[in-house]
């Protein structure tokens, strides 16, 4: 007979999946509540950069096109602090986690929106820097997370395109606005890096992340992935590479390419980027203005329990 942890590891081996029900090792669920929590807080934070240009779209299009990408975002957050809840932790200590700054969420989203056009930054480097994460994470070995998992990576590829389309009409567009895009891309560049986290040999969570199959690749290894990919795309667009050190290793059949300025990832993910407080705050003001809603439902839901309750015992 095999003990609980042999079963564990025969599932992780085995390519099955872990559900809600089965016996995992308490490490194993502290690190999914660590990686999921912070990957829904980051979803529903990243909508305030992009939420702040709504109303300044230049067009009726575009407004339409950010509205719906926003509002993807939220139900991201949604999909993932739900697929959390099932390893029987509650929402309200998650938001308040994240709210106190004990959780973390994706250092990109402490930066400003400076210009109209870091929005098709964001949608191009951001969300296709999530993208060559979150592919791996389909496969992830938690069932919730990976089939949430699914439906978020199609979305996100409709959110990576509008904002790659949006870069090419601005370079390809008047002077000033091809000066804009290569400013976004400046900006935004070096932090989209930054999102794939530290080195593999400084992260404190990789190694077992990926022995237990939750990450299916590193993050050097994802991070190399993305700048590979992102090289043709930045020559389409006529711009220049935001990394004067980047050239081609023919040995490796990959670009190398300049070192990230870590002290600022770290500066920025201990609470001291641009907008941090800024972030925190207003989520917390859009949290407690959003009270009333919350109570609303829970009344309802119990009115109803009630009032089932009662038909059941009339019956």
């Amino acid at each position: 007979m095999m003990t609980p942890e042999q079963n564990f590891m025969r599932k992780i081996e085995a390519e099955e999946k872990i559900e809600p029900k089965d016996w995992m090792p308490e490490a194993y669920r502290q690190n999914l509540i660590r990686q999921i929590s912070q990957h829904a807080h980051s979803e529903v934070i990243g909508m305030q950069p992009e939420g702040n240009w709504i109303t300044r779209a230049p067009s009726l299009r575009r407004k339409a096109v950010l509205l719906s990408k926003v509002q993807d975002e939220g139900g991201h957050g949604l999909y993932l602090y739900s697929a959390t809840e099932t390893l029987g932790v509650k929402r309200a200590d998650l938001i308040a986690a994240m709210q106190s700054g004990e959780a973390k969420y994706a250092s990109i989203f402490n930066y400003p929106t400076q210009t109209w056009a870091d929005i098709g930054a964001i949608g191009w480097l951001v969300d296709g820097a999530a993208i060559v994460n979150q592919i791996s994470l389909q496969r992830t070995s938690y069932g919730p997370y990976s089939r949430a998992m699914i439906r978020i990576c199609k979305e996100e590829s409709f959110h990576q395109r509008q904002g790659y389309e949006l870069m090419i009409a601005l370079a390809h567009g008047s002077p000033a606005q091809k000066a804009m895009a290569q400013d976004a891309l400046n900006r935004f560049y070096w932090p989209a890096l930054m999102m794939f986290g530290p080195h593999d040999a400084e992260s404190a969570h990789s190694a077992k992340s990926m022995t237990w199959k939750i990450k299916r690749e590193t993050n050097d290894d994802l991070r190399q992935k993305f700048i590979d990919q992102t090289v043709p795309q930045i020559e389409f667009l006529g711009l220049v590479h935001p990394d004067q050190d980047l050239k081609w290793n023919a040995e490796r059949g990959h670009y190398d390419s300049g070192e990230i300025d870590w002290k600022e990832f770290y500066n920025v993910i201990n609470g001291n980027g641009h907008c941090n407080r800024q972030r925190v705050e207003h989520h917390i003001r859009a949290h407690e203005e959003g009270a009333w809603v919350r109570d609303a439902m829970t009344a309802y839901n119990a009115k109803q329990r009630a009032k089932t309750t009662e038909q059941r015992q009339a019956a």
